[in-house]
């Protein structure tokens, strides 16, 4: 019998998208599996001096991998999975998520939020991340702070914005201990971060079967739920909203959510426990809390989805 081919992974070319394939390639080698890395550049990282919402939102993380997907360039596509649209192109899947990493925000540049002096310049490209830091801190002033972690780290270095929130899990993966955790229950994270999910196209058998061996269940079920209060309420690159789901024990899990009005002047917060079995458990759990969330959401808040 042949031996079958190695799994082509497409990749961004950042330092942190070359990390999270090693991982997937890790993983799989783990599993007896062959693959190779396939480097392809996306909007995303071509044009770093606007918000994303200018530049069509999440998907310049993920228009060129797609389409490399689709076409046959690459077999799949591993990526951040908080970068992810909500509703993947038609024809592509979600084939595997590899065990989460820290889900949390950390804070570079001081040693806790209420530390940071008025005034104070925090860079993030995040809506949620800014919306959340003028809830908590009025008196501080969000800039527009966007590039790979090097660049971010730097830009705090050299005095360009006073602190900065990066992904503890990029961090980690890249062997970087800056920055403080910032407690979940205080800062809540955004959806599937800390997530490497991997895409392939849905009708690729053979590949969706090689993945499925590296697929970590619990992260699935946490991602699918996550992504569900996304999609339930309709939410864009401009909504400032978080969600974190863990799991509470015999079953039951917790889904926690966050949605602010992008000036940060109102926030909505709400949580929903259940029994989860399986995905379409996950699904609904997700669904019923977006419309909880959806039921209440103010003006301001349903003029940013």
């Amino acid at each position: 019998m042949a031996a079958e081919p190695p799994i082509r992974l497409g990749s961004r070319g950042s330092p942190l998208a070359r990390a999270q394939t090693a991982l997937a390639a890790a993983a799989l080698a783990g599993q007896g599996i062959d693959s190779t890395a396939v480097t392809i550049e996306t909007a995303g990282d071509r044009v770093r001096d606007r918000p994303l919402a200018e530049l069509g939102g999440k998907a310049v993380w993920t228009k060129e991998l797609d389409e490399a997907l689709s076409d046959g360039r690459i077999d799949a596509a591993v990526h951040s999975l908080k970068d992810v649209e909500t509703r993947l192109p038609e024809g592509l899947a979600l084939a595997a998520v590899l065990p989460r990493a820290d889900p949390r925000d950390r804070l570079v540049g001081a040693a806790t939020l209420a530390a940071l002096p008025p005034g104070a310049r925090v860079g993030t490209s995040s809506p949620r991340r800014a919306a959340q830091l003028r809830h908590r801190r009025p008196d501080l002033e969000p800039v527009l702070l966007r590039g790979n972690v090097a660049t971010r780290l730097a830009r705090v270095a050299d005095g360009h914005v006073d602190a900065t929130f990066l992904a503890a899990a990029g961090l980690d993966r890249l062997g970087i201990a800056a920055g403080i955790p910032l407690d979940p229950a205080e800062f809540l994270p955004a959806a599937a971060q800390g997530i490497i999910g991997i895409t392939a196209r849905a009708d690729d058998r053979q590949t969706l079967a090689r993945l499925a061996t590296i697929d970590d269940g619990a992260t699935h079920l946490a991602a699918v739920a996550e992504r569900a209060v996304l999609a339930g309420i309709g939410g864009s690159c401009r909504t400032a909203i978080a969600v974190h789901a863990r799991a509470l024990g015999d079953g039951w899990w917790r889904i926690d959510a966050e949605l602010l009005a992008p000036d940060g002047s109102e926030r909505l917060a709400d949580h929903v426990e259940g029994r989860v079995s399986g995905l379409a458990d996950a699904q609904a759990l997700g669904s019923g809390l977006a419309r909880a969330l959806a039921a209440g959401m103010t003006a301001a808040m349903r003029a940013a989805l």
